[in-house]
Order: C-alpha cells, then sequence, then structure tokens
C-alpha cells in the first residue's frame, strides 16, 4: 500500500497587505485583513445600516459647519501595518492631517473611529481592532452596540484606552476630535 502525503486543508500563512489588495473576487462580500486574517464580512443588517447613517448625518453636519476634516464610511481601507487593514464602519481625519487619504486607503491613524456592533463583529470590535486602532494610536474610538442602545468613547491615553464617556439610550456624548460636538444618544437609534 502506497502513502499519500496531504497537503493540509487550511493555510497556516499570514496573508499580507499584498495578498489583500490581489483579491479578486466577487461573491458580494467585503473583506478586511485583521492579524493576517482575511475576514469576510456580509452587508451589514438595516439596522446597522440606519444607525450608521444617522451618526454620518449629525457628524458631517458639524463637520462641514466648521470645516473641520473629512468624514468617510466604510468601505475604505485603514492601513496599520503589513497584516491588518482593518475598515471601520465611519471615520474622521482632521483637515490638517488630510494627507494620510491617499487613493489605496488611509495611511496613517484617523482622529475617530466608529464601529457598530454587528452579533458576527463582536469579538473582533470589542478586542482584535480595538488593539489595532490603539497600536495605530488612534485618538478616539467609539463603539456603538444597537442591541443595548449604548455608546462607549474611549479617549486613547497613555498607550492604552480609556473609557471616557458612555450612554445608554438617551444622554449625551462628547467628541474631543470634532471640537464642540455633542451627541444625542436617543437620535441615532
Amino acid at each position: 500500500m502506497s502513502s499519500i502525503l496531504l497537503e493540509e486543508p487550511f493555510s497556516t500563512k499570514r496573508a499580507t497587505y499584498a495578498d489583500y489588495k490581489a483579491l479578486e473576487v466577487d461573491d458580494n462580500f467585503w473583506y478586511e485583513l485583521i492579524n493576517g486574517e482575511l475576514v469576510k464580512k456580509s452587508a451589514p443588517a438595516p439596522r446597522h445600516q440606519m444607525i450608521q447613517a444617522n451618526l454620518f448625518w449629525s457628524f458631517s453636519s458639524h463637520v462641514r459647519q466648521y470645516s473641520l476634516g473629512v468624514l468617510l464610511c466604510a468601505p475604505v481601507d485603514v492601513f496599520v501595518d503589513e497584516y491588518s487593514v482593518p475598515q471601520p464602519d465611519l471615520l474622521f481625519i482632521a483637515k490638517e492631517r488630510q494627507h494620510i487619504i491617499t487613493d489605496d486607503g488611509v495611511m496613517g491613524a484617523p482622529n475617530l473611529v466608529v464601529e457598530i456592533l454587528s452579533p458576527s463583529s463582536v469579538k473582533r470590535d470589542r478586542s482584535d481592532k480595538m488593539r489595532l486602532y490603539q497600536r495605530l494610536q488612534v485618538p478616539e474610538y467609539w463603539i456603538i452596540d444597537p442591541k443595548s442602545a449604548t455608546v462607549e468613547i474611549y479617549h486613547f491615553v497613555d498607550g492604552a484606552y480609556d473609557l471616557v464617556s458612555f450612554a445608554v439610550e438617551r444622554g449625551n456624548v462628547d467628541s474631543t476630535q470634532l471640537a464642540g460636538f455633542s451627541l444625542e444618544v436617543s437620535t441615532i437609534f
């Protein structure tokens, strides 16, 4: 009887930014690169999209009124390193830092990043992506949970994120990166 050497069914090789950019898929999914893993993302739920639209509208009005910078929403690549290119739901880049926006994505730390949780993204957004944004030294990170109607705002202080603002269903949260911006939480839910 002859033996057959089988290849491992799953590659242990970490995907790189070059692998990610070379992806040629037409399967109605988005992909992001998190710590060398290509993460397949389906279209967000309508509630997620409504929250994102409401928040974008609130941010956008303020950003435009005071000419603060650029507001972008997913999908847009944020380059962390060769193995990590997340796509936050929303991100803000101050006017004086717009040079980090390129044709390939954002090459550096946005001033503010927002992730809206979905059942499949809770661990990734609260752990993996939070660590990536922390390593990139993103000054302000928002986590929005549609299920519990909460908004959490973290600030990058002394090399780590500190929870500085939290609201459930109603109440105001403020941003230091969008000067003078205050959000009544109920308006996005």
